[in-house]
């Protein structure tokens, strides 16, 4: 017999404090030590993804000025970053209404962008605003988060469902979003986004539970699911995803340097109610489990061969260890230059801001970062090679944060299903 369970009931198990919630992380370590729980067992999990994603942008409203000191904006740009002025034009207010895209750069840095002013504003930082408006006017200020009316993240594409590895088997680098820097030829190099076994549309084929209006946390704030996001398909499914951005934690949202320039990268948690056998069977997923293409850097329509993510994640390490005692202190510090979030400077690793990408342990001159981000046995025209992975562009420490504080939250009645 089919056995089944409502919302409600599970809602009525969390209220009465018997509900069994897991985060995707616990459930999948159960599984792998053959020990997992059973339908009866498990009534929530929680599923997380941490990556690069680049359909985000943000809708803001602040002041600029004393009313009437202006008719409207015609360009915005935020600490160098263009945001596009509109839709509400404001007339004489001294307010702008902006969108700002994630992936936009500021016209002095390419390396900053959006994503990285959103955790500027969100880490209560001083923003250089500049505002051309209508009527010739330059408008000049300083604005933090304080002076923002409202703020909304809207995430085109968002929490894919896995993505694709690249190398590059060409002679030349190749600069791409898909590598931290240019990515060097003869098969140096793997970089690849995706957690894999924890990702929440990885655990729910096809979408029984993830759909439109389900409530979510976005960057560690309570959002909802507007739909299925720009270039989703059944075989590789995304979300459209909506939050407020001043309740969110900036530990969870930043910028992210490419060989292209700044991106931004984003963290979703996904609550999945365990409602029947098949949302159970299907979460029964694990790393070895679900396959992921490597294709070349120069496009996701050159395939070259096959892996699965456990063979990308296994147990390497999800952050560097460094020993101050073998920097030498050079005049041009190659991990400093080439950190994707900017976690390393003047010698000293900020942990809050590390992304676990693996860049510093590859590049260092003086292997002064200890971190085993492994490799990948591919055959690529014919000839068998073991390709170092270099770049992640996907962090799974931070997709387990939000997973555990997403479990936490539904435990204390903070989230409700």
């Amino acid at each position: 017999m089919t056995k089944n369970r409502s919302i409600d009931e599970i809602n009525q198990k969390i209220n009465d404090g018997e509900a069994h919630i897991y985060t995707a992380e616990e459930f999948k370590k159960l599984i792998k030590a053959d020990d997992a729980p059973s339908f009866d067992e498990v009534d929530v999990v929680t599923a997380g993804t941490c990556g690069v994603m680049s359909g985000t942008a943000a809708i803001l409203n602040f002041i600029v000025s004393e009313p009437g000191e202006f008719i409207r904006a015609n360009e915005v740009y935020l600490n160098g970053v263009p945001a596009y002025a509109g839709p509400c034009p404001n007339e004489w207010l001294g307010s702008v209404d902006v969108i700002l895209h994630g992936t936009a750069h500021s016209i002095h840095d390419e390396n900053y962008g959006g994503g990285f002013l959103l955790k500027d504003l969100l880490e209560g930082n001083e923003i250089d605003v500049r505002v051309e408006s209508a009527d010739g006017k330059t408008i000049e200020n300083m604005i933090t988060m304080a002076d923002v009316t409202r703020a909304q993240i809207v995430g085109a594409r968002m929490a894919f469902k896995n993505y694709t590895a690249f190398t590059n088997p060409n002679n030349e680098e190749v600069a791409s979003i898909f590598g931290a820097i240019p990515l060097e030829g003869n098969l140096r190099g793997l970089t690849f986004s995706g957690c894999g076994d924890l990702n929440p549309l990885q655990n729910d084929v096809p979408q029984n539970v993830i759909k439109e209006g389900r409530r979510v946390l976005l960057n560690g704030a309570q959002g909802y699911i507007l739909g299925n996001g720009t270039r989703s398909s059944a075989e590789k499914p995304n979300l459209m995803l909506s939050a407020d951005l001043t309740q969110m934690d900036p530990y969870y949202v930043g910028g992210f340097k490419t060989g292209q320039g700044g991106e931004v990268y984003d963290t979703v948690a996904i609550p999945i109610p365990v409602l029947n056998e098949e949302i159970y069977n299907n979460l029964l997923v694990t790393d070895d489990m679900v396959d992921i293409p490597v294709s070349d850097i120069k496009g996701r329509h050159l395939p070259l061969d096959n892996t699965n993510y456990g063979k990308l994640w296994a147990d390497y390490d999800l952050r560097p260890r460094y020993d101050d005692s073998k920097c030498r202190a050079c005049d041009k510090c190659v991990v400093e230059e080439i950190c994707p979030t900017n976690a390393f400077s003047r010698g000293r690793l900020n942990l809050t801001y590390c992304f676990g990408c693996g860049m510093c342990a590859n590049y260092c001159r003086n292997d002064a970062f200890d971190m085993n981000t492994g490799s990948v046995d591919l055959n690529i025209n014919g000839k068998d090679v073991d390709v170092p992975i270099i770049c992640r562009q996907s962090d799974r420490l931070r997709a387990n944060k939000l997973s555990l504080k997403l479990k936490k939250m539904i435990q204390n009645k903070e989230f409700k299903l």
